[in-house]
């Protein structure tokens, strides 16, 4: 989960993760829900190529290799740090060859200057569109980049709609500690990019609203 909207935000992030890093995959685990429910509707076609944008310690990316061997798997984040974690720890899974890393600014990238690509077969955001600022151009960018047929997948921070309110407010107010908001909005994004590009859309709350999932499918 990490800041992808300018280079000074890089920084910030650097700054943030340079600690945290280290036990960041043992704590998030814990709140971060809904990660596992988006790897396993990814289902990339054979020998098919997906980016996650701010993947973080790359336990994602990690996850989504093992239950999809036959894909290739690509992810950037704007912070050098965390990309320092998850580098060690993709070779520690002996997946160097199958996913590529890169530092990269979510609302601008190029996939072909990074890694030789036009685009994607799936692409998603695990808990990072909370994080980044400008979060409707990375989701404009993410969508530039799909292939034909493509897919684009996001769980994040919901509203907690069907939790009590007294939650919804602590735990606001503690992810604003983290440089973190919640997308009010989010579904009605998706809904709305879907429209605009003659796509498919499906979106859910999950455990109550903790957390939201949306999905567009190219048509």
């Amino acid at each position: 989960m990490s800041d992808l909207a300018a280079p000074h935000d890089g920084e910030l992030m650097d700054r943030i993760y340079r600690y945290q890093r280290h036990v960041y995959d043992l704590t998030r685990k814990y709140y971060l829900l809904g990660r596992d429910h988006l790897i396993a509707s990814l289902a990339p076609p054979e020998r098919g190529h997906v980016l996650e944008i701010g993947c973080g310690t790359g336990r994602n990316l990690i996850a989504a290799a093992r239950a999809y061997p036959r894909a290739r798997f690509y992810g950037i984040d704007i912070s050098e740090e965390m990309l320092v974690t998850a580098r060690a720890n993709i070779a520690r899974a002996g997946l160097e060859r199958r996913i590529t890393l890169a530092c990269a600014d979510a609302t601008n990238f190029s996939p072909n200057d990074l890694f030789r690509r036009a685009s994607f077969d799936r692409i998603f955001f695990s808990y990072a569109l909370s994080m980044i600022p400008p979060w409707r151009q990375a989701l404009e960018g993410a969508a530039h980049a799909l292939g034909p047929a493509g897919r684009l997948l996001v769980v994040d921070f919901g509203q907690q709609e069907k939790l009590p309110r007294i939650f919804r407010k602590g735990l606001f107010a503690w992810l604003k500690s983290f440089h973190v908001t919640p997308r009010a909005d989010l579904f009605q994004a998706m809904i709305d990019m879907a429209e605009c590009e003659g796509s498919a859309v499906r979106t859910a709350g999950l455990y109550r609203g903790y957390a939201w999932f949306a999905e567009i499918r190219a048509l």
